[in-house]
Parts: C-alpha cells; sequence; structure tokens
C-alpha cells in the first residue's frame, strides 16, 4: 500500500486541497482522504490530475510527422498525405514499429497521456506478420509502462462498393476468419492494465457483410470490449457514402449497426445535428483528434452543439504531428472559438472553467472509449495521475480551477513533473528512465529510413 499525499488536485469534479491517495499492490486507489497534512518529512506532491487517455494513435506515423508538408502542384490535403503515408509504411517492420511505439509512448507518457488506444492497421498483409506487429506496440507499451488498449484494424476494401484494395492498402488487409484468428491470438497477451478491442478502418475499407462476423469474434472474447471506427473524416467520404448507399456515413452506422456505448467515432467531422444527436443519444464517444484535423486540412466538429446536447468525446494525437493533450484540448476550444467569434464556447454555464471542463470531460470520454478503469481520481480507479509542478511560471496567481485552466490553455513549457501509471512512477522529475536510449535508437532508425527513401517517388 502506498500513501500519497499531494498539495492539491482535481477530485471528480471537484477542486480540493490537503489530498491523501490509498494506492493499493494492484494499482488501485483503495482510500481517498481530502484536507489532511502529511506527517513531517513526507514528501508532498504538488497539483494532481487524472492521467489523459490518448484514444487514437497510429504509432507508425509519428516517424511521418513533419515530412510531407512541402506543396507540390495539384491536389495538397488529406488524399495526397495518404498517398506519401503509404509510401512511407512500406518501409515498416515489426523491429521498426517496436522502436518508434517504445519512443511514442514515452513522449506520451512525459505529456501527461498514461494510456493509448492503438488503431492498429500496419499487419503486412500475413498473419504470422500481422502478430509481430502486434507484438512490437505490446512490448513497446510493457517497456514504456504505458496503458495499451490495442485495436487491432480490419480492412478489407478500398472505397465503397467492395472495390478491391490498392497496392499500398494492401500491408493492411484481413479476410473474416484471418481477423477473428488475431483477435483470439491476441487476446490472452492483453492482460492487467491491457486492453483488446475492435476496430473497423472506415466504411470504405469494411463492406455491410463485414461488420456483424467481426463484431461476433469480439464478443465471444469480450462483450464489452471497445468498437472504434474512422467516419466522415473527409466531405469526399460523405459524398462517396451518398452515392452508394444513399446515407451519410454516421446516418447509415446507426441505422445498420447496434451502436452504442462501446463505440468510438473517430473524427466524425462532417455530421449534421441528426448524426451528432443520434451519438449522443447512444453515448458513443467523439474521438477527436485537432491538431492532425487541422493538419490534414478535414475541417472542425460541431463540438459545441454535441456537447450541449450531452455528447461524450475524447481526444487523440493521431498522426502525432503533435504529442501534447493540452494542444488537442486547446484547438478543440479554439477551432470554436473562431468559428463563433466568441470565447469559454465549450464549458457549459454549470461547468464554468473552460481548461478544467475540457481536461475532465476529455478523461471521462477517453477512459469510456478505451475500456480503461480511469478518467477521474476516485475510490476503484486506477491510479494514473498526472502531477504538475506547482512553481511552474503558468500557475503564478492561479488558484483552484484555474490552475487546470492554466496548464490546458496557456501552452509551453511543459509543467508536468510526475506520471503514474497503475501505481507506478512512470516519470519522475520530468523524465523517464527510458527516453535517452529510446530516443537515440529512434532518431538511428528513422536516419536509416529516410536514406532508403532518399531519391524514391511516393
Amino acid at each position: 500500500m502506498q500513501k500519497l499525499y499531494f498539495s492539491e488536485g482535481l477530485i471528480g469534479r471537484d477542486w480540493a486541497a490537503d489530498i491523501c491517495l490509498h494506492v493499493g499492490t494492484g494499482g488501485l486507489i483503495e482510500k481517498l482522504e481530502a484536507g489532511v497534512k502529511a506527517p513531517r518529512g513526507v514528501q508532498i506532491y504538488g497539483p494532481v490530475l487524472p492521467g489523459m487517455p490518448n484514444l487514437h494513435s497510429h504509432a507508425f506515423q509519428r516517424a511521418f510527422a513533419g515530412l510531407a508538408e512541402f506543396k507540390t502542384p495539384g491536389q495538397s490535403d488529406f488524399w495526397s498525405w495518404r498517398s506519401a503515408m503509404y509510401h512511407f509504411a512500406k518501409h515498416m517492420a515489426p523491429a521498426a514499429v517496436e522502436v518508434i511505439a517504445r519512443a511514442l509512448y514515452i513522449e506520451m507518457l512525459k505529456a501527461g497521456y498514461t494510456s493509448v488506444g492503438e488503431f492498429h492497421y500496419l499487419h503486412n498483409s500475413h498473419n504470422d506478420q500481422a502478430l509481430a506487429m502486434s507484438k512490437a506496440v505490446i512490448k513497446a507499451a510493457d517497456e514504456t509502462g504505458i496503458a495499451l488498449t490495442h485495436l487491432p484494424v480490419l480492412y478489407q476494401t478500398s472505397d465503397f462498393g467492395g472495390k478491391a484494395a490498392n497496392e499500398g492498402q494492401k500491408p493492411f488487409l484481413h479476410d473474416d476468419k484471418a481477423y477473428a484468428r488475431l483477435l483470439n491470438i491476441l487476446a490472452p497477451r492483453l492482460k492487467g492494465r491491457h486492453r483488446l478491442g475492435l476496430c473497423f478502418h472506415s466504411l470504405r475499407a469494411v463492406p455491410a457483410g463485414g461488420f456483424m462476423p467481426a463484431i461476433e469474434a469480439i464478443d465471444a472474447i469480450d462483450p464489452r470490449a471497445p468498437i472504434h471506427i474512422h467516419i466522415a473524416e473527409q466531405t469526399a467520404e460523405v459524398d462517396a457514402c451518398l452515392k452508394a448507399t444513399g446515407k451519410r456515413p454516421v446516418e447509415w452506422l446507426l441505422e445498420n449497426v447496434d451502436v452504442d456505448d462501446r463505440w468510438c467515432l473517430i473524427h466524425a467531422t462532417h455530421v449534421n445535428e441528426a448524426e451528432w444527436r443520434g451519438m449522443a443519444e447512444r453515448g458513443v464517444v467523439a474521438g477527436l483528434c485537432p491538431t492532425t484535423e487541422a493538419n490534414l486540412g478535414d475541417g472542425i466538429f460541431p463540438a459545441a452543439e454535441y456537447m450541449a446536447a450531452g455528447g461524450r468525446f475524447g481526444v487523440g494525437s493521431d498522426s502525432h504531428i503533435s504529442i501534447d493533450a493540452r494542444e488537442e484540448l486547446r484547438l478543440l476550444e479554439y477551432g470554436q472559438r473562431l468559428a463563433r467569434r466568441a470565447r469559454t464556447v465549450l464549458a457549459g454555464d454549470e461547468d464554468g472553467h473552460t481548461g478544467e471542463f475540457l481536461w475532465r470531460s476529455a478523461a471521462l470520454g477517453g477512459a469510456q472509449a478505451l475500456g480503461q478503469n480511469v478518467g477521474e481520481i476516485a475510490v476503484g480507479k486506477r491510479a494514473d495521475l498526472v502531477v504538475l509542478d506547482g512553481a511552474a511560471s503558468q500557475f503564478a496567481g492561479a488558484s483552484y480551477s484555474q490552475i487546470v485552466d492554466a496548464f490546458v490553455l496557456m501552452g509551453q513549457p511543459n509543467p508536468i513533473s510526475e506520471v503514474m501509471v497503475a501505481g507506478d512512477w512512470v516519470v519522475r522529475g520530468g523524465k523517464h528512465a527510458q527516453e535517452d536510449e529510446a530516443f537515440a535508437e529512434y532518431r538511428d532508425l528513422v536516419c536509416g529510413i529516410a536514406a532508403k527513401m532518399e531519391g524514391d517517388a511516393p
């Protein structure tokens, strides 16, 4: 049993002072006290917040971030970026994925992400290689200490109407039987702080008949396993779905699949009122990735209306153009402010502090989306904690909930000093024990890939 003392922090919806947490050997919070003075000589940590789940990650894309920011004649949008990404993905192998994911997960932990949903579609076509790719991700999570919800992706077609996959998509493919086999092989490997979930790449990539076999396969393993899907990210996808089915993407999904609170709809950028109300009524989580969505020119999700209707959300770093939960939340809020020319848009009248509302809500929504027993500091929850440096300049003059507002909205430098996952300190004094070795290995790997790609035409 650990007894941990904090000067103050966010406990549920409330700000409390002089906190003592009793953390059991299983990493769960067994007792929580506020207004308790620490014994003399015991370390008192700074302000404490619940760790943030990162609900959407493509780990290998971290090594590609920033490499597609050049202007070329003709089309420059999501689809041109995707073509360049496919070219990069051809150079991935299990050993490379492990190196990239290890460095990435350390970056996430230092940024306050304590769990991650790995939307993993880089299978390399063959079952044995697919297992090796997943094992690389799991090993990286084990070595760094982050909690993993592993989401192997079902990917079968390149577009609506069952169009065959193109050359760049072939490393992602599984048929129904091979996919079910992969889920069953992975299930016993994901225990403790790790979870297995189900993932459909998109309506483009999975025919209508592919949904139920996959859902039945995961239900036989875990009937409460999370289910994720990319959806309505681009207007071209909406137009193609309308042409193929007569329905908009989210409209089709809600009408044809039993969507409930297990589901996380990634992006859902281009939804109309009936669709976002349907999402809110079903209790799904909108998986928002504002830095990636901005980088790719996707558009802006109608977050203000959706949240006012009780819609749940979480954030992810997706393509990892940025690895900072605060930046995701800040851009989410600022996008709404720019669109409406107003301030403090997303926090409702009863929620008050914008930064606190965003962090608290995204932590709860992300926990739901990943099926992780986290999201708030409460008895029975796992001790995933983010500790701030109370002496950081961002917090000068701030008190109570203003501390979270300043943390989320003031930007760099990073004032996170310690991070705990399941009762284990994984970041101390702003540093992860493995970061020097992991980052050096990452640099060597990426430089080697760049050398191989030099002169290639995407």
